[in-house]
């Protein structure tokens, strides 16, 4: 494996655009303990406790208690299909084989994670509310129907959940969800989140462009699943300062990104995510997860 490694990512509408990635390889043997249930009713007690929750105001947040906490490893993926032979390289980096992606969640369960969603992730960062045994979060850009045909079932079979960043403009569109299998995700206990209107890079937007692209997005979806959007990922990965703001402005709480480091003024908006290129085994994949995630 290369360090780091280099990617591309899948791009808004029916193109896909090349943008690079970099995953942190810092060594580390394990990832850091943090605060968990020590019995199976105690652990169903903390459950029921993490969904009745209401997350801290962002207004009330803590820099340094976020930036305290040891981090939460969250992937990221996009299409979840077999490799066409006359694909690019860089393309093949965002698209992994079903085959590969069932061995990734496979070894995660075998492993003994458990995934979490953003409110966990929120109120454990923000109050140090406790997490499941080795929490990680499944996250998923785009909408692509296969994430709900492939990997929502493959999830299933493990008690998984996850978070599904959509594009609206996509929705019904070809490879797309349509917005009916959208409403079946977040009725299974799914997370629906932002991921823009057409997946333009945030660094040129104006405020009439937030309106748009997260306003109007937001409002659609909150439409499609009867429940409040409070979370949202970067285009790209890609973020900058005056980004912060604007999502503070329109309700988000926290927003996801890939690489670099948390800001250390808005944690919460800087969220790190890995993304899985389309040739790790399961074994690399995991191994380059706890190296990434301190």
């Amino acid at each position: 494996m290369k360090n780091p490694v280099s990617f591309s990512c899948i791009a808004a509408l029916l193109f896909l655009s090349s943008c690079q990635y970099s995953v942190s390889t810092s060594l580390i043997p394990e990832i850091p303990a943090v605060p968990v249930a020590n019995s199976k009713s105690e652990a169903a007690e903390a459950e029921l406790d993490r969904k009745e929750e209401t997350p801290v105001a962002v207004s009330d947040i803590d820099a340094a208690t976020v930036l305290s906490k040891p981090q939460i490893p969250v992937l990221c993926y996009h299409q979840i299909r077999d490799w066409r032979g006359n694909e690019s390289r860089g393309v093949k980096d965002a698209v992994v084989p079903p085959a590969i992606f069932r061995s990734q969640l496979q070894i995660l369960a075998d492993s003994g994670y458990h995934t979490i969603l953003p409110d966990d992730l929120y109120n454990y960062l923000t109050k140090g509310s406790p997490l499941p045994p080795k929490p990680i979060m499944l996250t998923y850009d785009d909408g692509d129907a296969d994430q709900y045909n492939i990997a929502a079932p493959e999830m299933a079979k493990h008690g998984f959940k996850g978070v599904f960043f959509v594009m609206t403009v996509s929705l019904g569109r070809s490879i797309y969800m349509t917005k009916e299998q959208v409403k079946l995700l977040s009725d299974e206990g799914h997370i629906i989140a932002s991921h823009t209107y057409d997946h333009h890079d945030v660094r040129k937007y104006t405020d009439a462009d937030w309106d748009k692209q997260l306003i109007e997005s937001g409002r659609q979806l909150e439409a499609i699943t009867g429940k409040p959007v409070r979370y949202f990922a970067y285009p790209f990965g890609a973020w900058n300062k005056q980004a912060i703001p604007a999502l503070k402005k329109r309700n988000m709480i926290a927003a996801f990104q890939l690489s670099t480091k948390m800001d250390q003024d808005d944690p919460l908006y800087t969220i790190r995510r890995m993304m899985v290129p389309g040739d790790w085994s399961a074994t690399t994949m995991l191994n380059a997860m706890k190296r990434t995630f301190k």
